[in-house]
C-alpha cells in the first residue's frame, strides 16, 4: 500500500484525502523515499486554500518537507545509496513533487544525508526554516556580530531557527510575539528579548534595548499593518527582509523614514536560493556544519500520524505552536 495526502478541490483541512496511489518509479536524476516524517508550513496551508499563487492541479499532492529512508534511485544519480536516511530541501513545486505521502519521488539535488544525531522528526523539521533564515539573515542582510535581529513571528519553526542563527553570527536576537503568552517559551529558546506587539509600544521598546539607534536587520513573515512599526524601529541604513504576507491588509508606509534612514525593504522567497545550485549548497553547507556541531536544532511542537493530516492542518492555523508541526508516518517514525 502507498498512500498519499491529496485534496480534489481547495478549501479547508477537510478537503484533505489518504488516497492509494502506485508507488511511483524514479525517472533520471529522481529518488524515490519511503517517508517518516513529513514537515508541516505555512505554504501547505496556503496551497490547499488556493491562496499560494501556485494554482493546485486537480487532484493534487501537497507537501514540501520530508525524511525518510532511500528505497529507489533513477538513473545518474550520484552520491546517495538505497537506506541512506535522508531529508529533503524544498527546491521544487508542490504541483511536480508533492512529498506528503509514504513513498514519494524527489529530484537529487533536493535531497541531502542528514546528521544521525537528528531523529527523522527532526530532520523533516529542518531545511524550509533553516534556510530561510540563513538567506535573509545571512544571503540578504549579511548579519555580523553585535547586529540587533529583530525577529517577527518568532515562535514558528523559521523564527526559532532565525533567533538560532543570530546568535551563530554573534548578533542579538530580539522575538516579536502577539501577546505574552509565549514569552517564557522565546527566552527559553534562545531569545536575548522578547516584545509584545499588542501590548507594547514596539519602536519605543526596541529604542530601549538599542540605546536609541534602532535594530539593524529585521525579518518579518507578517507585512500589513504592522510592517509601518517595524520600519520605525530600524536603525539608520537597516535591512528589512519580508519573507510571507501573513497579514494581507494594506501596508502603510512611511517614505520619508525610508529615505531619510536609508532603508532596504526587500522580499524574499525561498526558491531563489534553493532553485540556484551554488547559493543552495552554500546553505546547506552551512546549516549542515550548524547541526553537527549542536548549534542549530530543530525545534518540533508536536507530532500527529499521517492519519489525521487534516487536524494537523487545524491546528497549524490555529496559531498557538512553537516550533514545527509534524506527520509522522508508520510505526517506524522517529526511529
Amino acid at each position: 500500500m502507498n498512500r498519499a495526502v491529496r485534496f480534489h478541490q481547495t478549501g479547508g483541512p477537510e478537503v484533505l484525502r489518504l488516497e492509494e496511489v502506485p508507488v511511483p518509479e524514479p525517472g533520471a536524476g529522481e529518488v524515490l523515499i519511503r517517508t517518516r516524517a513529513l514537515g508541516l508550513n505555512r505554504a501547505e496551508s496556503m496551497f490547499r486554500l488556493g491562496q499560494y499563487g501556485i494554482d493546485p492541479v486537480f487532484p493534487s499532492g501537497i507537501g514540501y518537507e520530508a525524511a525518510g529512508v532511500v528505497e529507489a534511485l533513477g538513473e545518474g544519480v550520484h552520491g546517495l545509496s538505497v537506506g541512506d536516511a535522508v531529508s529533503v530541501v524544498p527546491s521544487f513545486s508542490m504541483t511536480d513533487y508533492p512529498v506528503h505521502g509514504e513513498a514519494v519521488l524527489v529530484p537529487a539535488r533536493a535531497v541531502v544525508a542528514h546528521p544521525e544525531r537528528l531523529s527523522f522528526e527532526e530532520a523533516a523539521s529542518v531545511w524550509m526554516q533553516f534556510v530561510t533564515a540563513y538567506g535573509g539573515l545571512v544571503g540578504v542582510a549579511g548579519v555580523r556580530p553585535g547586529d540587533t535581529v529583530l525577529i517577527s513571528a518568532a515562535s514558528s519553526s523559521v523564527g526559532l531557527a532565525a533567533i538560532q542563527i543570530a546568535h551563530r553570527t554573534g548578533a542579538r536576537a530580539v522575538a516579536l510575539t502577539r501577546t505574552s503568552a509565549k514569552r517564557r517559551q522565546l527566552l527559553d529558546a534562545g531569545a536575548d528579548a522578547v516584545i509584545a506587539t499588542a501590548e507594547e509600544d514596539v519602536p519605543a521598546r526596541v529604542r530601549e534595548l538599542t540605546g536609541g539607534e534602532g535594530a539593524r536587520v529585521v525579518f518579518d513573515p507578517v507585512g500589513g499593518t504592522a510592517l509601518a512599526d517595524l520600519v520605525s524601529a530600524a536603525a539608520q541604513g537597516a535591512v528589512i527582509v519580508v519573507y510571507g504576507v501573513l497579514d494581507r491588509t494594506p501596508t502603510p508606509l512611511n517614505v520619508g523614514e525610508l529615505l531619510f534612514k536609508h532603508l532596504t525593504i526587500r522580499g524574499l522567497r525561498l526558491f531563489e536560493i534553493t532553485a540556484d545550485d551554488q547559493r543552495r549548497a552554500e546553505a546547506v553547507a552551512f546549516v549542515a556544519d550548524g547541526l553537527a556541531k549542536g548549534e542549530l536544532t530543530p525545534t518540533v511542537d508536536k507530532t500527529f500520524p499521517l492519519e489525521d493530516i487534516a487536524e494537523a492542518h487545524r491546528y497549524l492555523e490555529a496559531g498557538g505552536q512553537v516550533g514545527k508541526i509534524v506527520v509522522t508516518v508508520g510505526h517506524n517514525a522517529g526511529s
